[in-house]
């Protein structure tokens, strides 16, 4: 690791050089010049689900951040500047989910097209949060998410006219699968009643969610993985679930356990049992080639999960 720093320090400084030069060269004109597929480097599942989707045969998409990775934390190694380097267009979640990696963008955007997806999403939709930022998990109320697909779409056509109309056929496909993903959702919550409708999570990823679809949110850390929960917010926290009477909490496949599972021994200490309802994906997919490794898998498993436990 010592000897890849200075290797990832010169990379970058030349990576970002360049985009200095070449910012007068470029614009957001510019349209695909090669013949074969475009090269799409997407940062996290939930966006490379959006680009494969509606890109299809005329996007190789390439995935930065595979199942159970934290993008809030992630760091570019060398081999990923070199991918973003030599992709023709980057698609990327957007509002600073991607913390680490936004400068990088911001400078890489002088010389190539750059899509922030949450873009496409009007800023009286967002819910704000603290330092004048807006919550970036937007992908929990699906009606968002469709609006991020559209944007994608757009940024499609308008860098390859010569298959927009593909795009917007594919697209037609994609977005009605999130109409129906957004009805299931709703008819999933419906079912229970409305004081079950409380969601203990690691870290707080689901308030688009909760806005959504009716359930109030009991995250333990904040928006962001960067900041750690204290021991007064879990004992805070575990008054709440003993009061409440609340039966479950859930994990989440790419934050630690370690909090939830401090939660569950107050509870128990206190007399109160409380159990893991089951394993939520929150920042990440799952696995390729899953159901839960597609977006709307992602969803459906994260609402069946939650209904069942606080069933």
């Amino acid at each position: 690791m010592r000897r890849a720093l200075p290797l990832l320090g010169l990379l970058l400084g030349l990576l970002l050089s360049g985009c200095a030069k070449d910012a007068s060269h470029y614009s957001e004109s510019a349209t695909y010049q090669g013949a074969g597929p475009i090269r799409a480097l997407c940062t996290t599942g939930m966006v490379a689900d959006i680009v494969r989707n509606i890109g299809g045969d005329a996007v190789a998409v390439d995935q930065l951040m595979g199942a159970g990775v934290d993008p809030h934390l992630y760091k570019a190694s060398t081999g990923d500047v070199e991918r973003l380097s030599s992709a023709d267009v980057i698609f990327y979640s957007g509002l600073h989910l991607e913390g680490k990696l936004a400068e990088l963008f911001d400078r890489m955007a002088h010389s190539k097209r750059v899509v922030a997806v949450a873009d496409g999403i009007p800023a009286d939709r967002l819910l704000p949060v603290a330092g004048g930022l807006y919550d970036p998990h937007v992908w929990f109320d699906v009606s968002l998410w469709r609006l991020a697909a559209e944007h994608a779409r757009d940024e499609l056509a308008r860098f390859d006219p010569p298959r927009a109309a593909e795009y917007r056929q594919r697209a037609e496909a994609y977005l009605r699968s999130l109409d129906e993903l957004d009805q299931y959702v709703r008819a999933r919550v419906a079912e229970l009643p409305e004081s079950h409708r409380v969601l203990v999570t690691a870290h707080d990823a689901f308030h688009y969610f909760g806005r959504a679809y009716g359930l109030e949110l009991k995250p333990i850390q904040g928006v962001s993985t960067d900041a750690e929960a204290g021991v007064r917010e879990i004992n805070e926290l575990v008054r709440y679930l003993v009061d409440h009477k609340i039966k479950a909490v859930f994990v989440e496949t790419s934050v630690s356990e370690r909090n939830i599972r401090a939660l569950v021994e107050g509870c128990a200490a206190s007399d109160h049992e409380v159990k893991i309802g089951g394993e939520l994906f929150s920042d990440a997919m799952g696995k390729a080639g899953t159901p839960e490794g597609t977006y709307v898998g992602m969803v459906r498993h994260n609402v069946d999960t939650i209904v069942a436990a606080l069933k």
